[in-house]
């Protein structure tokens, strides 16, 4: 008699054990599909291999890659305690997996679950290395290094009944420890510990509950002086005081000039002004209120003069 009652797509896994039950739902039921796939016999892996390296045979590639699907997932386990999305970390552990199948040789005489091994730790640890902080901790490969082994050796200490009392912190032999099995100086283990031991904290917080403005590292950080917007309106300023007022002046008459400089920019040198409406006026034989008349009609010249500089 024949069950009717099977699961959507298990009849299909039957006929063809390397069809993912398409739809899956959740990581858990990836992870089953997956350890589903069959596992390829050396004789298997070598003749798939060959069929993609000599004739580049993507179906042959895809049975590569699905039959070590689980071996990705086992080491992605591994790297949990970062705080990352496991599912996240599988993708990345898949792309190193579908790098290594690209560029295994059957000629060397290694399995594909050795050579692959080195290419899903490289893209599992790159992905860790970018997302575990915004600011990256570990640039050079001895930063790397510490970085991946210093969690594991420092629970190590932790597990010891002699280091009970350091749970917090290492001491100075752990540290002599670490360095000399790392093959790195005392001082590079102490700046690791001391990143990893931090967290990010955000330059502008944003406002609490009741609309108040956080006050983050942003408000003492910040150098308004040399924000560009700020710099280029004091260049600006500056231009328009020295060649822009002196371009306007060239517009002028001498005599509207004269008034100008000695009411707005001539200075004595005991701080005081220039000449006064009425020096001038008894200079020119006019009346205070016509060098008023002349100033006014020499700043609105001025005035179109500086527009038309800016």
């Amino acid at each position: 008699m024949t069950d009717t009652t099977a699961a959507p797509g298990t009849a299909l896994a039957m006929a063809n054990p390397w069809a993912v039950v398409p739809s899956l739902g959740n990581l858990d039921a990836y992870i089953s599909a997956v350890n589903r796939l069959p596992m390829l016999t050396p004789q298997e892996e070598q003749e798939f291999a060959r069929k993609f390296k000599e004739h580049n045979d993507l179906e042959a590639a895809g049975k590569l890659v699905l039959s070590h699907l689980r071996l990705v997932v086992s080491v992605s386990r591994k790297y949990l305690g970062y705080g990352l999305p496991h599912g996240d970390l599988i993708q990345e552990g898949n792309i190193g997996l579908m790098k290594a199948v690209k560029r295994f040789d059957p000629d060397q005489g290694v399995r594909l679950v050795s050579y692959a091994l080195h290419w899903i730790r490289a893209e599992i640890h790159e992905y860790i290395l970018k997302n575990w902080r915004m600011v990256k901790v570990a640039t050079t490969k001895a930063q790397r290094k510490l970085f991946f082994n210093l969690r594991s050796m420092k629970q190590g200490f932790k597990d010891d009944a002699q280091a009970q009392t350091h749970r917090d912190s290492l001491t100075d032999a752990q540290i002599d420890v670490m360095a000399r099995e790392l093959n790195v100086k005392r001082e590079e283990v102490i700046e690791m510990e001391a990143r990893m031991a931090g967290g990010d904290v955000l330059l502008d917080p944003a406002p609490g509950d009741d609309g108040d403005e956080a006050f983050g590292p942003i408000a003492y950080l910040a150098d308004a002086s040399q924000e560009p917007t700020a710099v280029m309106e004091s260049r600006q300023r500056d231009s328009m005081a020295s060649d822009g007022i002196a371009a306007a002046l060239e517009q002028l008459d001498a005599r509207s000039r004269r008034i100008v400089e000695e009411r707005w920019l001539h200075v004595n040198d005991d701080g005081s002004g220039g000449l006064t409406l009425h020096d001038l006026a008894a200079e020119y034989g006019v009346s205070a209120e016509r060098i008023r008349q002349i100033e006014s009609a020499a700043m609105k010249k001025m005035k179109k003069a500086l527009a038309a500089f800016a």
